[in-house]
């Protein structure tokens, strides 16, 4: 059995066909979807208030950047991994040591990032 078996996921990702896509590898590396949103204000929301345990954000939601959610996450002490067709450089700097999967991505390299996030903690934002 995974050592991700029954973590908790937030995924935040706009593209319906990307956002199934990464629910069923999540699936596949034995965690459960806490919740799946698409929208800003959704994924605040859950960021806040959802029982989850890490979260996989797509870095641009319809023309709007992420990291107010991962703000969230940070102060609730809650890891999380971003996800990006744009790379790293794109980040701000106190979230530049958060890892980030480059669009498209592979299963394994989900859960190395996953198991990166979570060995590193929360990661106070630095």
């Amino acid at each position: 059995m995974s050592e991700l078996a029954g973590l908790r996921v937030l995924v935040v990702e706009d593209e319906v066909a990307v956002a199934l896509m990464i629910e069923g590898m999540l699936q596949d590396l034995g965690c459960e979807i806490a919740a799946s949103v698409a929208r800003l204000p959704d994924a605040r929301e859950a960021a806040a208030a959802a029982q989850i345990d890490l979260a996989v954000l797509d870095v641009n939601l319809h023309g709007q950047m992420v990291f107010p959610v991962a703000q969230i996450l940070s102060d609730r002490g809650i890891p999380f991994v971003f996800s990006t067709g744009y790379g790293a450089s794109g980040l701000p700097p106190e979230m530049a040591t958060r890892p980030v999967l480059s669009k498209p991505y592979f299963a394994r390299e989900l859960e190395t990032a996953i198991l990166t996030a979570i060995r590193d903690g929360a990661g106070a934002a630095r």
